[in-house]
C-alpha cells in the first residue's frame, strides 16, 4: 500500500546512511574473504534488512522505507566485493605486489557507479514492466513487511519458522559439518564418466520455489547437457584413471572445458536477451526522459541531467585511471585509454542488462558473475589483440610475454566486474523497493552511497588478506605456508584466460560449441513461445555453467512449487509458501554471515567442525533425510493453508 505524500514516512536518513556504512564494513570483508577462499559470496541484502530492522526499531521511529534504504545501501556495497574475481589476478600475474588504494578504490567506485547508471533505464524494462521473479528481492520485501504494519502474525510465523529451520541446517552443515551440503555418485560406462549429484541448500530450495517451473526446467536441462552429455562425451575419449581418480577427472573436465561451453551459451543468450529487450528498454528510456515533476515518488528515477553528469564524470574518471595505470609505459597510450573507456561504457551496459535479467531469474547469489567475467575477458582480449595486429598497442606492453597488455586487460576487467555485480544486485534491490512502495530516485541515491562506502573498504581488506594468507601461487613473503594460502579460484581463472588468449594456448572449441548451442536454444525458445511455452536460453546456459548442486536444488524447489500450485489453488497458499521460502533464504544467509565471521576471526573455515572427512558417508545420508523431511514439512504447511482457505 502506498502512503500519501503528506503522510509518507522518511526514507533516506542520516542515521540510516551511517548504519548502512557500518554494515558495509562487515559484509564486504566477509564476502571478500569467502570469495578468495572458495569462490562464492552471499547476497547481503537480506541480512542487511534484518540487521537494519533490529537496530532502527531499537532506536525508535523506524519505517519500512527507511529499513529498505539501509539494506539497499549495504547490499550495494557488499556486492562490490565481487571485484575479488578480478583485482587479485594482477597480483597473481606479478604486475602488482600489493593493492594500491587509488587504483583499487577508484576503479571499483567508477565501475559501481556506472552500474547504477545503467540500471536506471533498465529498471522499467526489467522490474516495473517485467514478470521476472527476483527471488531475493521478493524475500527481502517479505522480511521488511513482516516488521511493519503490513505484516500479519501468520506471515511472520511462517517467515520465522522457515528461517529457523534453514539457519539450524546451515549451522549443522557449514559450521559443525555433521551434515553434508551435497550428494554425488560417480558412475562409469567404459571410459565415460557420469556424475549425478544434488545439493541440500534450503536457501536454494526456497529460491527455486520463487523462480518457478520454467526457469527450473531450463536449468535442469543445462545440468543434463553438462553432466549427462558433455562430461561423459569428453571423458570417453580420455584414458580412464584408477577408479579413485574418476571423480577428479570428471570435475576437472567440467571445470576446464564444459564451463567454457556454458560461458559461450551465456554469451549468445545474453546478447539475444538484450536484443529482445530493446523495445522495453527504449520505452523505459523515453519514460525516464519525460517530465517527472508531477510523477509520484514510486515512479521517479534520478533525473536525466543527473545521470548525464554522473556518466560523463565516470567516463573521465575511468580514462584518468587507465592513463595512470599505463603511465610507466612510454608513448602511444591515448588510443588505448579511449578504447578501454568506451569498451567499459558500451559493453558495460550490455552486461548490465544480462546480469539484471539473470538475477531476475535465479537471484543475485546464484547469478554467474564469473561466467559474465569470462565472456568479458574474451571480448576484451580479442579487441586488444586486434589492436595489436594493427600496431596500435605500444611495444612496451607486449614485451616479456605480453605481460603489460595482459595486466591492462585484467585492470579494465575489474571495472566491468564491478559494474556487472552492481547491476546484478541493484535490480534485485529495486524490485524490493517496488514491492514496498519505495522511491526509486532515493534508492538510486542510496545505491550510489553504497558504492562509495564499498569502494573505500575493499582495498584495505584485499591488502590485509593478502599479507595474512597470500594467494595460491603468489605469496607476499618468503617462508609463508603455501597450504594456508587463499585459493583465489576466480582471479586465477581470469589470469589463465588472459594469458591463454595472448599466448595462443586457450582452447576456443568449447566456447564456439557453446555459442552454437546458444543459437539452437534461441530457435527452440522461439518455437515454444508460439505454443505459449518457454525455455529461457540464458537459464540453460546458467545450468551448464553453475555447479550442478546449485541448479538441481533450484530445480527441486521449482518442481515442488509447481506441484503445490496445482493442488493448492486458493491464493492463501502462495502467501504462506512465499514467506516460508523467503525465511529459508533469510535463515541460511544470516547463519552464513555468522560462520563467515568465525572463519575471519580464526583464519579457519572449519573452526567449528565436530567431524572430519571420514564422516562424509553418514553426513550425506543425514543431510538427505533432513532435506526430504524439510520439503515434506514445507508441503504440509502449504496444503494445510489450502484446507483452511479452500
Amino acid at each position: 500500500m502506498m502512503s500519501s505524500p503528506s503522510a509518507r514516512p522518511r526514507e533516506l536518513t542520516l542515521r540510516g546512511i551511517i548504519l548502512g556504512a557500518l554494515i558495509t564494513i562487515v559484509f564486504t570483508a566477509s564476502n571478500v574473504y569467502l570469495g578468495l577462499k572458495i569462490g562464492l559470496t552471499f547476497a547481503s541484502s537480506i541480512p542487511a534488512a534484518v540487521i537494519s530492522m533490529a537496530v532502527l526499531k531499537a532506536l525508535g521511529g523506524d519505517s519500512i522505507l527507511e529499513n529498505n534504504m539501509v539494506q539497499t545501501q549495504a547490499s550495494a556495497a557488499g556486492t562490490l566485493s565481487c571485484v575479488f574475481a578480478a583485482f587479485p589476478a594482477l597480483v597473481i600475474v606479478g604486475w602488482w605486489s600489493h593493492f594500491p588504494f587509488l587504483e583499487t578504490a577508484g576503479l571499483t567506485l567508477a565501475g559501481g557507479i556506472t552500474g547504477v547508471i545503467f540500471t536506471v533505464p533498465l529498471r522499467r524494462a526489467l522490474v516495473t514492466n517485467s514478470a521476472l521473479p527476483y527471488p531475493e528481492g521478493v524475500a527481502a520485501a517479505e522480511i521488511l513487511r513482516s516488521a511493519s504494519a503490513e505484516g500479519t502474525s501468520g506471515g511472520v510465523r511462517a517467515l520465522a519458522s522457515g528461517g529457523a529451520i534453514a539457519a539450524t541446517v546451515t549451522f549443522l552443515t557449514s559450521g559443525l559439518r555433521v551434515l553434508s551440503d551435497q550428494a554425488a555418485v560417480t558412475l562409469t560406462a567404459g571410459t565415460a564418466i557420469f556424475r549425478p549429484m544434488t545439493g541440500f541448500s534450503l536457501a536454494l530450495f526456497g529460491a527455486g520455489y520463487l523462480v518457478g517451473i520454467g526457469g527450473g526446467i531450463a536449468m535442469l536441462l543445462g545440468v543434463f547437457i553438462a553432466w549427462g552429455v558433455s562430461v561423459p562425451w569428453l571423458t570417453a575419449a580420455m584414458p580412464l584413471p584408477h577408479p579413485a581418480g574418476a571423480t577428479a577427472l570428471a570435475e576437472g573436465v567440467w571445470l576446464h572445458k564444459v564451463r567454457f561451453l556454458g560461458a559461450g551459451t551465456i554469451a549468445v543468450a545474453a546478447v539475444w536477451t538484450l536484443f529482445s529487450l530493446l523495445g522495453p528498454v527504449a520505452r523505459g528510456v523515453r519514460e525516464m526522459l519525460a517530465p517527472t515533476a508531477s510523477a509520484p515518488d514510486h515512479e521517479r528515477d534520478l533525473s536525466p541531467r543527473a545521470l548525464g553528469v554522473l556518466g560523463v564524470g565516470m567516463a573521465v574518471f575511468l580514462a584518468v585511471l587507465f592513463a595512470h595505470f599505463l603511465a610507466p609505459s612510454p608513448g602511444g597510450m591515448g588510443l588505448l585509454v579511449v578504447t578501454a573507456t568506451l569498451f567499459c561504457l558500451v559493453f558495460g551496459f550490455l552486461i548490465a542488462g544480462a546480469c539484471g535479467y539473470m538475477a531476475g531469474i535465479v537471484g543475485s547469489s546464484s547469478s554467474p558473475i564469473s561466467g559474465i567475467g569470462i565472456v568479458t575477458m574474451v571480448a576484451l582480449c580479442a579487441l586488444l589483440m586486434g589492436m595489436e595486429r594493427w600496431g596500435l598497442v605500444p611495444a612496451s606492453l607486449l614485451a616479456d610475454g605480453h605481460r603489460g597488455v595482459i595486466a591492462f586487460a585484467l585492470f579494465v576487467l575489474s571495472a566491468l566486474v564491478a559494474s556487472a555485480a552492481i547491476s546484478n544486485d541493484n535490480l534485485q534491490d529495486l524490485k524490493t523497493g517496488q514491492l514496498v512502495g519505495a522511491s526509486p530516485r532515493l534508492q538510486e541515491i542510496a545505491l550510489l552511497i553504497g558504492c562509495i562506502a564499498g569502494a573505500a573498504v575493499i582495498p584495505p581488506v584485499f591488502n590485509l588478506l593478502y599479507q595474512a594468507y597470500g594467494f595460491v601461487g603468489a605469496l607476499p613473503r618468503p617462508g609463508m605456508d603455501p597450504s594456508a594460502a587463499l585459493a583465489a579460484p576466480q582471479p586465477a581463472l581470469m589470469a589463465t584466460i588472459a594469458q591463454g588468449i595472448f599466448l595462443h594456448t586457450l582452447d576456443w572449441t568449447m566456447i564456439a560449441v557453446g555459442a552454437a548451442l546458444g543459437v539452437a536454444l534461441i530457435v527452440i525458445d522461439i518455437v515454444l513461445r508460439r505454443r505459449a511455452l518457454a525455455l529461457p536460453p540464458l537459464a540453460v546456459g546458467m545450468g551448464i555453467y553453475l555447479p550442478a548442486t546449485v541448479s538441481v536444488t533450484l530445480a527441486i524447489g521449482a518442481f515442488v512449487g509447481w506441484l503445490l500450485a496445482r493442488r493448492a489453488r486458493p491464493k492463501g497458499h502462495s502467501d504462506v509458501a512465499t514467506m516460508i521460502a523467503s525465511g529459508m533464504i533469510v535463515g541460511e544467509s544470516l547463519m552464513g554471515v555468522a560462520i563467515a565471521g568465525v572463519a575471519g576471526v580464526t583464519g579457519r573455515d572449519d573452526a567449528l567442525a565436530l567431524v572430519g572427512p571420514g564422516f562424509m558417508p553418514i553426513s550425506t545420508l543425514l543431510a538427505a533425510l533432513v532435506f526430504v523431511a524439510t520439503v515434506v514439512w514445507f508441503s504440509r504447511q502449504v496444503l494445510r493453508t489450502r484446507l483452511r482457505t479452500g
